[in-house]
């Protein structure tokens, strides 16, 4: 990317009836669903220089080497999931080594294909970053707001992103102690509904980092898989390998080294 020269490399870690006419209205209207998604979202559609300046990828050929790094992450991870959706856990090794950047290239990186949506949730309720990344304003709360209060609307805290098919839910009010909400019996059953909804809905969970709190360990619970940030040349392979220690190994997708300058 011309603005950070970000480099992503990404590994594995660990070895005709009525029910049938319904299934197919069903997915008719997602699939319309997700096509207005896509005409909504690009309504004031970020430029790809506007992207650039977010550290973030697009479709042109100026980024192509990132893009196509984020696109064989994506492979990867529908490769380990086969036909149904899924919720991806992307969390740091340490702060700073850009756990938050990956995890919103990579959403951006399944809103390229026409088919999908992405939902990203900004779950680092410390160092919230994703609304400034994504340029959003959320004038309506975030996570916290849904979390804390029963009455909000949903549909209320998923803002559009400037990106066709993306959306962000982002994390409201900081939260020194974020531990309890992520158990909650309400945050599962949130991320049910957002994932129930639509098919074709990929979510993913940007976490804080994996150093000096146990939110991420926390979060795991509630995702399919788990996806490491180690900086390169910043976190230690010890460092990584503790971390990736806390995770069920089932979950791990894998570790990926993000180089910044």
């Amino acid at each position: 990317m011309k603005t950070s020269g970000d480099k992503v490399f990404s590994e594995r870690v660990n070895n005709v009836t009525d029910a049938e006419a319904h299934a197919f209205e069903k997915h008719a209207s997602a699939s319309h669903e997700i096509s207005r998604m896509g005409v909504a979202g690009s309504g004031n559609a970020l430029a790809p220089l506007q992207l650039e300046q977010r550290r973030m990828i697009h479709r042109e050929e100026s980024v192509r080497q990132q893009s196509d790094a984020f696109r064989e992450i994506r492979t990867r991870l529908l490769g380990l999931a086969g036909p149904q959706n899924f919720v991806t856990l992307v969390v740091s090794v340490s702060p700073g080594s850009g756990g938050s950047f990956v995890a919103c290239n990579l959403a951006t990186a399944f809103a390229f294909d026409e088919a999908k949506t992405s939902l990203l949730i900004d779950c680092n309720l410390r160092y919230p970053d994703q609304h400034k990344m994504l340029s959003v304003s959320p004038t309506t709360g975030g996570l916290i707001d849904l979390l804390e209060l029963p009455k909000v609307d949903i549909g209320s805290i998923i803002y559009p992103t400037g990106i066709p098919r993306l959306r962000l839910i982002p994390a409201g009010k900081v939260r020194e102690n974020s531990g309890e909400y992520f158990s909650s019996f309400r945050m599962r059953t949130l991320l049910d509904s957002l994932r129930c909804r639509y098919a074709d809905r990929y979510i993913f969970l940007d976490g804080p980092a994996i150093k000096g709190s146990p939110d991420a360990r926390i979060l795991s619970d509630l995702a399919d898989f788990v996806i490491v940030v180690a900086g390169y040349g910043r976190d230690t392979p010890s460092a990584i390998n503790q971390s990736v220690a806390n995770f069920d190994p089932g979950k791990m997708a894998g570790v990926v080294f993000n180089q910044s300058p």
